[in-house]
């Protein structure tokens, strides 16, 4: 199975800790100079981490985060990235800036060239939390490693998190708060408020187009991740950030019942529940015209598979094109995609 990249967003629950998160008016704090109140967020633990300057150097994990950054300004801080992403997998006006993000490491960043890379912030999406002496990927750096290079290092809690959450994620209110919590560490509030409420008034459209369907006229959903391996399917738990986008979508994961984020099952598991509809979950593969060979690909293996040429979504060509990284990795895109699922499997309610 090829390495999972997954994922997340951002850092803290910003409004619930002390100065700094940024005005109530959504104004960014004052970046010219670096200088502001002090800025607190937490980790999964409650540790808590104090900015009292907008970091100037950023390393991130990986791509998902990345993103975010470049989402809210604030990319002109970023150093270098492990997990780079491919070319032409991001937005068209975020591709280009990402390209020129200098590439420390083709998967995790190798412990000495991130302590020597020169940063002041690196965000780390793929921690083991309850080791929170160092990251949960690779010969991580200890904290008193990271710290004799004058590095902070927080957790992207919408992903590092997720093992540990206590219940089913059923919304996007960590993500969002994810957001807010790295806009306020990068100055970039103004921009974090804005991306939150499009979140919101996505989603809350379709809440209230599909909201009130009861539980058993929701159909049922597997999101199929194609790019994991067929051999043995990756099945989204309902601690993954896809299984929050499919309940608010009007569906029901088909996994629903699997405790954490992610989970090996078998066919036969697939089989006995039946889905109606199918996600082809393919990763983007930097182009149009490659991202819908993928999509073909995992249709026909889907119908050429014994196993799986039976089931209802397969018979009755009920499939979704949406890429992996919109739906499981814990971002803006999470909203549009709650959009995209809504109005294919609840025609005619969600505009």
């Amino acid at each position: 199975m090829r390495s999972r990249v997954w994922w997340g967003t951002a850092v803290a629950l910003c409004g619930l800790l002390a100065a700094g998160c940024g005005s109530g008016d959504g104004k960014s704090a004052d970046t010219s100079t670096g200088s502001r109140a002090p800025v607190t967020v937490t980790d999964c633990m409650g540790a808590e981490t104090t900015f009292d300057r907008v970091p100037g150097r950023i390393v991130t994990s990986n791509a998902s985060s990345l993103e975010l950054l470049l989402r809210l300004g604030a990319g002109d801080k970023v150093v270098g990235t492990g997990f780079p992403p491919g070319k032409g997998t991001l937005p068209a006006a975020l591709d280009a800036q990402a390209q020129r993000v200098a590439v420390l490491g083709r998967t995790v960043i190798p412990k000495e060239k991130l302590l020597g890379s020169g940063a002041d912030l690196y965000i780390d999406t793929f921690a083991s939390m309850g080791n929170m002496g160092g990251g949960g990927m690779g010969d991580a750096p200890t904290a008193e490693e990271f710290k004799a290079a004058g590095i902070k290092h927080v957790f992207l809690k919408s992903t590092a998190c997720a093992a540990q959450n206590k219940g089913p994620l059923t919304d996007l209110s960590a993500v969002e708060e994810d957001i807010t919590a790295l806009g306020a560490v990068t100055g970039t509030s103004a921009k974090a408020k804005e991306l939150v409420t499009g979140m919101r008034e996505k989603v809350d459209g379709v809440r209230k187009a599909v909201g009130g369907t009861a539980e058993q006229a929701r159909p049922t959903y597997f999101f199929f991740d194609f790019d994991a391996g067929t051999k043995q399917p990756m099945a989204v738990c309902n601690r993954q950030i896809a299984h929050a986008v499919i309940t608010l979508a009007g569906a029901r994961n088909a996994f629903a019942d699997c405790d954490g984020d992610f989970k090996q099952v078998s066919w036969e598991d697939v089989v006995s529940r039946n889905p109606g509809w199918i996600q082809l979950g393919v990763r983007n593969r930097g182009s149009e015209a490659a991202n819908e060979k993928a999509f073909d690909e995992a249709r026909e293996w889907l119908e050429g598979n014994p196993a799986t040429s039976g089931l209802k979504a397969v018979k009755e060509g009920r499939f979704l094109r949406i890429a992996s990284e919109r739906t499981t990795i814990a971002g803006v895109e999470n909203a549009a995609v709650v959009q995209e699922i809504a109005r294919t499997i609840h025609p005619g309610k969600v505009k």
